[in-house]
């Protein structure tokens, strides 16, 4: 199956085939991160410590197909979940900017036709994170990034 041409602006989330959602990804990388949440003011801040199965320069998971075996708690982002996850995904995030009723970014591979486009536009976290075996998850407050926009 092939995608249909700008689906991202005529179809809803939840119609999307499972093709066109998951071309939604633009491969930063960014919700592989680890995130601290505040548990006081629930405000979400991303640190460079990144899920083990996150390669530092695709910036693709390397087991994707089975990661939720390898790390149960990965959340599988879908049409039905986005609602109760989209907070903590990141702000340049299609799945969240179009649930929010927002457009792409124009550097989005979609719209580009090129994957390297995320990483060209500084948006990726390509070579900029550190395995999450290497800090100790008591140390992850050192390692808080701004998220790159």
């Amino acid at each position: 199956m092939s995608l249909r041409k700008r689906f991202w602006e005529t179809v809803p989330l939840s119609k999307m085939s499972e093709e066109e959602w998951e071309a939604l990804c633009d491969g930063c990388g960014k919700c592989c991160l680890n995130k601290i949440e505040d548990a006081d003011t629930g405000e979400v801040f991303l640190t460079r410590v990144a899920c083990r199965l996150l390669d530092d320069y695709s910036c693709q998971c390397g087991q994707y197909q089975i990661r939720k075996k390898l790390v149960p708690e990965c959340i599988q982002l879908s049409p039905s979940n986005i609602e109760e996850h989209a907070y903590w995904m990141p702000a340049t995030c299609a799945y969240r900017l179009l649930w929010q009723g927002r457009s792409l970014p124009e550097w989005h591979p979609l719209l580009t036709g090129d994957p390297e486009s995320v990483h060209a536009a500084g948006i990726s976290v390509r070579n900029r994170t550190v395995p999450e075996f290497e800090v100790d998850e008591e140390d992850w407050e050192d390692h808080i990034i701004e998220e790159p926009s």
